[in-house]
């Protein structure tokens, strides 16, 4: 099961966390987010202690800040809905700067940005350390159901490909002449998104009849077994076992 390349979020490394095996960083990349979530709003230095033990993580991991904060930069539109819940929240206002701002408001933005901030830099760090290969083995080896990783495969595989086939089109169109300026132009579109679709149906037919003219009966053989030792999971969990201990002081203090 391969990906064929190096996906964009992938930083290659030989760092101790790089070396993980990948169902041990997948679970405990879960796990921290679990903590994170189960986390009181009210215990504002518990996340300050989170974004410490990921900023530990991807010290170790020797990914730069610079690479982590552009990724993070795919939960803006969550930022944009949080900025909105002071003002349209209703319950007790405040006022600030002359605004009037609703208190659940404000704790539910500040719940959002918090827990969603950590839980995407998790998943960052985690695919910066991890190239897809390697995470849809892991997620074969925690017993995932074997047709969502064979669904995760194929889209892995054949998303650049569709990708090449809609730029050809393109290509296609405006060496023609083409080129989308209103509505009235749509009409192109929707039929070369028709045929793009059709385009990707028959090549899975093709695919799955290749497939099955090899041996394929509904499940992939594991070609590579990936096992981890003990040490390799006390490493992997020091993450979210250090996370809930910032969690259980954030509910009993």
């Amino acid at each position: 099961m391969g990906a064929g390349h190096a996906h964009r979020l992938y930083r290659h490394g030989h760092s101790p966390v790089h070396g993980l095996p990948p169902h041990t960083k997948l679970a405990a990349a879960f796990l921290f987010v679990v903590v994170v979530v189960s986390t009181p709003r009210e215990a504002m230095w518990a996340f300050a202690a989170y974004a410490v033990l990921l900023a530990s993580v991807a010290y170790h991991a020797r990914v730069p800040a610079g690479f982590l904060l552009r990724r993070l930069l795919i939960e803006v539109p969550f930022v944009a809905f949080a900025v909105l819940m002071p003002f349209v929240a209703e319950g007790e206002r405040v006022h600030v700067l002359g605004l009037s701002l609703s208190v659940n408001g404000l704790w539910g933005a500040w719940n959002v940005l918090a827990k969603g901030t950590l839980g995407v830099a998790a998943s960052v760090l985690l695919a910066a350390t991890t190239e897809l290969r390697e995470l849809l083995l892991g997620l074969q080896r925690l017993k995932l159901p074997p047709l969502l990783v064979q669904i995760a495969s194929f889209m892995i595989r054949y998303g650049d490909v569709i990708t090449d086939e809609m730029r050809r089109m393109r290509i296609a169109r405006e060496s023609r002449g083409f080129e989308a300026k209103g509505v009235r132009h749509w009409g192109v579109l929707a039929k070369s998104a028709g045929a793009l679709f059709i385009r990707s149906y028959e090549r899975g037919e093709r695919v799955h009849l290749a497939m099955v003219s090899r041996g394929y009966a509904g499940s992939m053989p594991v070609i590579d077994e990936v096992t981890a030792s003990g040490a390799q999971w006390r490493h992997a969990l020091t993450l979210p076992c250090a996370a809930l201990v910032v969690c259980l002081l954030g509910w009993f203090l």
